[in-house]
């Protein structure tokens, strides 16, 4: 997805099945992505905690899939057709589209071109492609906040930052807006214009600034107005269920190909490239991490493989379509080692990035941005490409950070403000998953749960059980 949308070509459209069967593949292998998050994230929380973290991205898969279909869709990408209009370069009216009914077609699907190369697919199928991508986004963000935020305003919170935040970013970086390659764009007015589009284009092949950077710098945000978790720096909070991490990761692993490949929009030789990167880069950043872990303390650990493998995915999603195989090798193992590091950030700084959100999805993600700029084998600085492309990607993944973090703080503060974040410190201290959805993630002690709910005296007992685990 790294050139900016093209027009529709002019021809009357014929459906290139091969193409539209691979979008239907890539699609479902992204929206599966949320699921293994929630097993990701799920086994990185403390046992009182797993059910509320999980609910936090299956929440999020709900609200969002609605909301992107009423007007996500139009206000990213409304305006590449039908005289839809696009608001300075930020977003696109967000009522052209509304609903998607448009889409219909005479024949039950309207075709897109995105990349005007000749390749149909329905335009339904785009629409869900990119609904995925906004779904995860939202997940995302909440491994900042684990254990202590109330759930009625996590999904209020998922439905104004995904309307305020994701979907101009979006627009901005993909749909022919301001960090794109379109002629109005910054890296046209910067560096000028060849063709109808700009003569430097902006490499955000899958999503670095998009999903990554934003989804980091949001977390950030947030866990700064929400403040710390009970006990934090003092009490050991460590990952319940590691087995969970892993399967998480693999999942992670497994949908990242939609994810990257998926972005071609087509099976072909790139998509080809893109996912034989992907599959080394994660590698790699695996093997940089294990590395830094051992050098710091001694030992490899299952959670550092896991969170290598997705600092490697994060990185080399924006280059995913530029690099050469040994590129990103290079992207990987430096992306693994700068996020073992930087996730010991939040206790030399102070703010509670719960799991680490930041130390992997900002931080790989900004490296990711800025490496494509040094790696591309076309325009890279490290293949005799100029300076630039580094110089558009640092701008471009500057922006993004600063407008994610600006605006979702506000959100932030306005809901602390209206709605509160924090649940009690009683029920933060007895577990979330009780306090908020009365359930447990497990049995404990052997007592039976009735109707989704435990009786008082089980629920009690098995607070004071998870109580001397917290």
């Amino acid at each position: 997805m790294t050139p900016a949308l093209m027009p529709f070509a002019a021809e009357p459209p014929v459906i290139n099945e091969a193409a539209t069967a691979f979008m239907l593949i890539a699609s479902s292998m992204v929206l599966l992505m949320t699921p293994g998050l929630a097993l990701f994230y799920g086994g990185m929380t403390r046992s009182k905690s797993v059910l509320n973290m999980m609910m936090m991205s299956f929440g999020a898969m709900a609200v969002v899939g609605i909301v992107y279909v009423l007007w996500g869709y139009s206000m990213s990408f409304g305006n590449l057709q039908d005289g839809g209009s696009d608001i300075a370069g930020i977003f696109a009216n967000p009522f052209h589209l509304f609903g998607l009914s448009q889409l219909a077609g005479e024949d039950g699907a309207r075709l897109i071109d995105p990349f005007g190369v000749g390749v149909f697919i329905p335009e339904y199928i785009y629409a869900g492609f990119q609904l995925t991508f906004a779904v995860i986004t939202v997940a995302l963000i909440s491994g900042a906040i684990a254990d202590r935020v109330k759930f009625g305003t996590w999904i209020t919170f998922a439905v104004i930052w995904v309307t305020i935040v994701y979907f101009p970013i979006a627009h901005m970086v993909w749909g022919g807006g301001l960090l794109s390659g379109a002629e109005g764009g910054l890296s046209a007015k910067l560096f000028g214009v060849t063709d109808g589009v700009a003569s430097v284009l902006p490499i955000d092949f899958a999503g670095g600034t998009v999903v990554h950077i934003n989804a980091g710098a949001a977390g950030l945000a947030l866990a700064l107005v929400v403040g710390k978790r009970l006990g934090f720096g003092k009490v050991a909070m460590r990952p319940h269920n590691l087995p969970l991490v892993m399967i998480g990761a693999g999942l992670l692993w497994f949908g990242w190909f939609g994810f990257n490949a998926g972005s071609e929009l087509a099976a072909d030789g790139l998509a080809s490239a893109v996912w034989l990167n992907t599959t080394v880069a994660t590698c790699a950043a695996a093997i940089g991490w294990l590395v830094v872990e051992k050098i710091r303390d001694g030992h490899a650990t299952s959670l550092g493989a896991a969170s290598g493998v997705v600092a490697g995915l994060v990185a080399i999603t924006p280059a995913c379509g530029a690099l050469s195989p040994v590129g990103s090798i290079i992207l990987g193992v430096v992306a693994g080692g700068l996020s073992a590091l930087a996730v010991g950030l939040k206790y030399k700084l102070g703010y509670d990035d719960s799991l680490d959100v930041v130390g992997v999805h900002l931080v790989a993600g900004l490296w990711g941005t800025v490496g494509a700029g040094l790696l591309a084998t076309s325009t890279g600085l490290f293949y005799g490409g100029g300076w630039q492309q580094t110089v558009l990607q640092v701008l471009v993944a500057a922006i993004s950070l600063v407008l994610s973090f600006v605006l979702t703080y506000a959100i932030a503060l306005g809901l602390k403000a209206t709605l509160g974040w924090r649940i009690t410190e009683d029920e933060e201290s007895e577990g979330i998953d009780q306090a908020v959805h009365a359930e447990s993630g497990y049995e404990i002690g052997g007592f039976a749960a009735s109707g989704g709910r435990t009786t008082s005296r089980p629920a009690v007992q098995a607070s004071k059980v998870e109580g001397a685990n917290a």
